[in-house]
């Protein structure tokens, strides 16, 4: 069991850390929660101490004999402070120990993570990027913020994440260290695709497969808390879209061919932005499951036992092979990453299918899951191991899945050229 401090800045969004709240301790931790003076003015002390099992306090002045602005942040195994606001990281930032959060924050030697919360004016002015850069100098991990619905009519940058995607990436610093969010990816554009394709065979019937999706997700969960704007081209995936991404649904091999063309071109980014020049992406990752072969024809109505229009038997024609195009076609610099999903057989385990597979698609690296006996799909855990054109292969133990995409991430950030 882990000791998490959730530190509560006063903002509207705190509401939010009731849920977040809920989740870790739902995981088996014990949380503290350590608000300031204007948190409880939109969210009271006894739900914070209801949810949690744990006494709640703003001030130093509290609980004097146990030295709570000392003992709480020594405690700790990770101080998670969600919503972050811009108050609050300037105070952050400045050493500031006026209550007991920043002092706690003083005191902690364990990892730190801020969540931003705020009006996009706020988030984007000068003194507060100062700030954020100050902290992430210092070590610290600050996520950047969702896009989306703010207080009243505005929109923007500054929206809270959603609790389940926070409590997500919590549990990937509790495992791997603040490391595993590192601002790495910053300037950088990702195109991933998740999920598994549908080929129709007539309205109601399809040919699909058993991908859930989840390591596509974590993909890009992760690399947006490491700073990287991500677009993730989903097949038939019923997840919430992760904080900070955007979504390009799709449903057939087809479809997704299309998209990842476009987005992992640039195409779509300068029709979006407004901007003349296509803006490649710099890291394309295949991971959905695309499926190798189609029905040579969809019926137009649904097919039926009996009759003259049963089928005996389902014509099959082969799917372009996406990630061999996205190779051929790629930019100068940008980094194409494959996924195999593979079983051993008579004719070689999986590893030297998959560096056989390497070696015939030509994208940099190879993410190579072994799915014998069931084994990924759907599970919340999962074990893989990187190859490299180079000849290496990194193995990545068995681990929830944020887990082993910030491990991912750390391979493909180690090949990413320097920016200027």
């Amino acid at each position: 069991m882990s000791q998490i401090v959730l530190g509560v800045g006063g903002g509207v969004a705190a509401y939010k850390s009731a849920l977040l709240l809920r989740a870790l301790t739902e995981s088996g931790h014990d949380v503290r929660v350590v608000p300031t003076a204007s948190a409880l003015r939109f969210v009271g002390a006894a739900t914070f101490e209801a949810l949690s099992g744990n006494p709640v306090s703003t001030e130093v002045w509290d609980d004097v004999p146990e030295v709570a602005h000392v003992r709480i942040g020594q405690r700790a195994d990770l101080v998670l402070v969600n919503p972050a606001t811009a108050d609050l990281l300037a105070r952050a930032a400045a050493g500031r120990a006026d209550d007991l959060l920043t002092a706690t924050l003083l005191t902690a030697h364990c990892p730190v993570v801020f969540v931003p919360a705020m009006h996009t004016e706020m988030w984007q002015h000068p003194a507060t990027q100062d700030n954020v850069a100050t902290l992430r100098r210092r070590g610290a991990v600050v996520l950047p913020p969702a896009v989306g619905r703010l207080t009243g009519p505005d929109s923007g940058p500054g929206r809270l994440p959603e609790p389940a995607d926070v409590a997500a990436l919590a549990e990937l610093v509790l495992s791997a260290g603040a490391g595993a969010l590192a601002p790495d990816l910053i300037g950088r554009r990702v195109v991933i695709s998740a999920g598994g394709t549908r080929e129709p065979l007539d309205p109601v019937r399809f040919l699909g497969n058993r991908s859930s999706g989840l390591q596509g997700w974590a993909l890009a969960r992760v690399a947006a808390a490491r700073g990287a704007e991500v677009v993730l081209v989903a097949a038939n995936v019923e997840l919430p879209a992760p904080f900070g991404v955007r979504v390009v649904a799709v449903e057939s091999a087809e479809e997704l061919r299309t998209a990842m063309h476009t987005e992992s071109s640039g195409r779509q980014h300068a029709e979006s932005s407004g901007q003349g020049a296509a803006r490649p992406a710099d890291v394309v990752v295949m991971a959905a499951a695309v499926a190798d072969f189609r029905p040579a024809t969809v019926a137009g109505s649904k097919l039926k036992k009996g009759g003259a229009a049963e089928p005996s038997s389902v014509e099959l024609v082969r799917n372009p092979d996406v990630l061999v195009e996205l190779v051929g076609s790629r930019p100068p610099g940008q980094l194409v990453v494959g996924f195999a999903a593979e079983t051993g057989d008579a004719e070689g385990d999986v590893l030297t299918h998959a560096r056989a597979k390497l070696a015939r698609k030509g994208a940099d690296l190879l993410v190579v899951n072994d799915v014998s006996a069931g084994r990924v799909f759907g599970r919340a855990e999962n074990e893989v191991t990187v190859l490299a054109t180079d000849g290496s292969a990194t193995a990545v133990p068995s681990g929830r899945k944020d887990a082993v995409a910030a491990a991912i991430w750390d391979v493909v950030s180690d090949r990413l050229p320097r920016q200027a």
